[in-house]
């Protein structure tokens, strides 16, 4: 069996904190996948993320404000639909998470991500700079998500951007706010932002990218809805810790 990444891959992601791979989603599944999204949407099928729910600039109040009914994002989609799991089980996907966390027996956290991104026009909001990392709870920060373009996506519509090498970096807490994003108004924090990468997918476009890896998006200012779907792994041997929100759903073993 062909190695999915060669070694100079697997280095650039240890080294940058992402990795970007073209076209590695199958056309017929990324249909298949969108079918399902969108009528969850419609019918707003719980649970469900709404921007009002968040508090990030530019979201509604409220969800009994304008656009307070905007989803912001499906939750635990692998349990919802064949399509999604058939994309979370894929081998194309799998080999290579098993790559980047050093071989050996992975697992799909249904505690985290697990989720269909929406970025709607005319009430999507900002996420700031961020690490996933800051609510997750494992005996190691030592998870890759994958995210799944099943549009388009780029700066105009609140594509992810990234901040090369940050995955590697061991910030003070006072570069952070409250909620853990990083601040703005500090000149070292700044000059990090001043890297920052924005990408540009096509439909089948994947991410992987590291937990500890900053990143952002940015609102959607098009016409058209943005959808993409990402999901985090981690290494069986790396245990969610008790009595977390890790550990609130059991994770799924890949071997």
């Amino acid at each position: 069996m062909s190695v999915p990444f060669s070694p100079e891959q697997v280095a650039e992601f240890r080294s940058r904190g992402f990795l970007i791979v073209r076209g590695l989603a199958d056309p017929a599944l990324r249909a298949d996948i969108l079918t399902v999204a969108r009528r969850h949407l419609e019918q707003h099928i719980a649970p469900i993320e709404y921007e009002a729910d968040t508090n990030y600039p530019g979201a509604p109040r409220s969800r009994d404000a304008e656009g307070g009914r905007t989803a912001r994002r499906l939750l635990q989609v692998f349990e919802r639909d064949e399509a999604f799991q058939r994309w979370a089980l894929h081998r194309a996907v799998t080999e290579r998470v098993r790559q980047l966390l050093d071989g050996g027996p992975i697992a799909l956290t249904q505690a985290h991500h697990n989720s269909l991104m929406s970025k709607q026009p005319a009430f999507s909001s900002e996420t700031r700079w961020h690490r996933d990392i800051r609510y997750w709870a494992f005996e190691t920060p030592d998870l890759v998500s994958v995210w799944l373009a099943l549009g388009r996506e780029y700066p105009e519509n609140g594509s992810l951007g990234f901040l090369p090498g940050s995955n590697q970096l061991d910030l003070p807490a006072e570069c952070f706010d409250e909620r853990a994003f990083l601040r703005t108004d500090l000149p070292q924090n700044r000059a990090l932002i001043e890297q920052a990468h924005f990408t540009s997918l096509e439909p089948g476009d994947v991410v992987f990218f590291h937990a500890m890896t900053f990143h952002a998006a940015g609102w959607n200012r098009t016409d058209q809805t943005k959808h993409s779907l990402v999901y985090s792994y981690h290494r069986q041997d790396n245990l969610p810790l008790a009595g977390t929100r890790s550990a609130s759903l059991p994770s799924v073993r890949i071997d």
